[in-house]
């Protein structure tokens, strides 16, 4: 059963990696926005780190390095399952889904893998050839297997997160605005946008129980080798132990929310 499993996914990746080859020339773009965004935040922080300031109790090479391991991140888990769920549920295409033997969510994964394992060869590496070539960027996690299963994890957590975001087509007929608003939030609290450490500690305590830091701000912790948010301070098993906790509850949600949202479903286009 597992096997056969794994040949499924590996087919559907397959066919999505041939399919997105052919735009190919689009994902390269990444090859200049990555660097660009990051030669902007070296320019911020620079100039913020001259004043004299210490923020967040990171000094100017650990602000650096975060902005790049995040971006590198980015390139990995990047994800459109809300996009391209939301999408067949209202056009009425989900039907040819809800139909098959497979979980769409099954099928949404192994096309995420097939996708970004396009993104890892025509993104990741040559922007990850740039931070060392170019910046200079020590990218030498603190420890191998945990930053690889934190990334793994982040790569899930994007996915059920994005997913569960598309879900709401089921009770909407257009969930631009919604999924417009929820992804401003996530960039907001995920550590996408700016390590969660320099907000105030109040908004700390607050964003350390939502979910959204498992997806970029966690995986970029537990690179250093440590992690801390607010008042809570956790080895780094630790809070990987509670990232895989959290991948299992949205995994639940996914499947609860899924289940609702099928008995909703007509399989009528708006």
């Amino acid at each position: 059963m597992i096997l056969q499993k794994i040949q499924i996914a590996r087919a559907v990746a397959s066919a999505t990696y041939k399919e997105w080859a052919a735009y190919r020339t689009h994902s390269m773009i990444s090859i200049f926005t990555g660097p660009l965004y990051f030669l902007v935040q070296t320019c911020i922080w620079s100039a913020v780190y001259k004043t004299g300031a210490s923020v967040g109790g990171m000094s100017l090479d650990d602000m650096l390095t975060y902005y790049a391991v995040t971006t590198l991140i980015a390139y990995l888990t990047m994800d459109f399952a809300d996009w391209n769920l939301q999408m067949l549920i209202r056009t009425g295409r989900f039907i040819t889904y809800a139909l098959r033997p497979m979980h769409h969510r099954f099928f949404a994964f192994s096309q995420k893998l097939g996708h970004r394992t396009l993104g890892f060869i025509f993104e990741f590496l040559p922007v990850l050839a740039v931070f060392l070539l170019v910046f200079r960027i020590g990218l030498r996690p603190a420890s191998w297997p945990f930053t690889l299963l934190s990334v793994a994890l982040s790569f899930m957590m994007v996915f059920l997160v994005n997913y569960c975001i598309g879900l709401a087509g089921f009770w909407l007929t257009r969930t631009e605005g919604v999924r417009s608003v929820i992804q401003l939030l996530i960039s907001l609290c995920s550590g996408a946008l700016f390590p969660l450490i320099i907000l105030p500690r109040a908004l700390q305590a607050l964003v350390f129980f939502l979910p959204f830091q498992f997806m970029t701000y966690v995986p970029g912790m537990v690179y250093t080798g440590q992690y801390r948010l607010g008042a809570f301070a956790m080895a780094v098993p630790q809070i990987v132990c509670l990232q895989a906790a959290y991948v299992l509850l949205f995994l639940c949600l996914s499947e609860f929310i899924y289940r609702l949202g099928l008995k909703r479903f007509t399989a009528v286009g708006a």
